[in-house]
């Protein structure tokens, strides 16, 4: 990590109630996911001004890409086409000196002309190091750490922290859930939260403003921690 006053190094993002946030305006569920797309690049700029250092954020879980119907799949891969294609020109991106890693299974889940944009942003960002937007994709935290401790057993290694997706990151200093349902997922980032303080809030990811990505953030550095007890 550069060496650069960080207001914080390591935040990361469940983002839930897209869905529930549709339904309840008598919506299809993709209307929720591409108001959850216009939250997500209004956090990513706050983070930015923020002067955090990571923002991991989950854009999708095995189970979602496994369970969900085809036509909400197929517009959530349209929502991370346009997410890409804007990120290559993005000039706030690049002006930031912003990296863009994707963390997950995605190369094995989603559709070739996809998988290939995912590695051009990846490539053309590379040499980026002052931000990193860790975009979590076809990612369970369960499935990260079994391939972890297999790589490391057939490594000889003592340590799997060294095959974690996450290995050259920070660990999580603030883990923030919307959707009003206070619990983590599927073994979310689970090797990297072991220290994270947690912030849920009662607004669909869709509400959740800038004011309040930065009202949690602000309060998260007026707690006191104590890690390990």
């Amino acid at each position: 990590m550069p060496d650069h006053d960080y207001k914080v190094k390591h935040i990361a993002i469940i983002p839930d109630g897209n869905r529930r946030w549709a339904k309840a305006r008598g919506n299809s569920p993709w209307a929720g996911h591409r108001a959850g797309h216009k939250a997500f690049e209004d956090i990513l700029k706050k983070s930015v001004d923020m002067n955090v250092y990571c923002l991991s954020f989950w854009g999708m879980s095995i189970d979602n890409i496994r369970k969900r119907e085809k036509r909400e799949i197929a517009e959530l891969f349209n929502i991370f086409r346009r997410m890409m294609q804007k990120a290559l020109g993005s000039d706030h991106l690049k002006e930031n000196d912003v990296r863009v890693r994707v963390m997950g299974e995605w190369r094995e889940m989603l559709p070739e002309p996809l998988v290939n944009l995912f590695h051009k942003v990846i490539g053309d960002t590379r040499s980026r190091t002052k931000h990193v937007l860790n975009l979590l994709i076809c990612y369970d935290g369960k499935s990260e750490m079994r391939y972890a401790f297999k790589e490391a057993s057939a490594a000889g290694s003592a340590d799997p922290k060294e095959y974690l997706y996450t290995k050259d990151l920070p660990p999580v200093d603030l883990v923030i859930r919307t959707g009003g349902d206070p619990h983590l997922s599927a073994g979310f980032m689970m090797w990297d939260v072991a220290d994270a303080q947690l912030h849920f809030s009662d607004k669909m990811w869709p509400d959740f403003t800038p004011e309040d990505f930065e009202a949690a953030v602000n309060e998260f550095q007026g707690r006191e921690r104590r890690l390990g007890s």
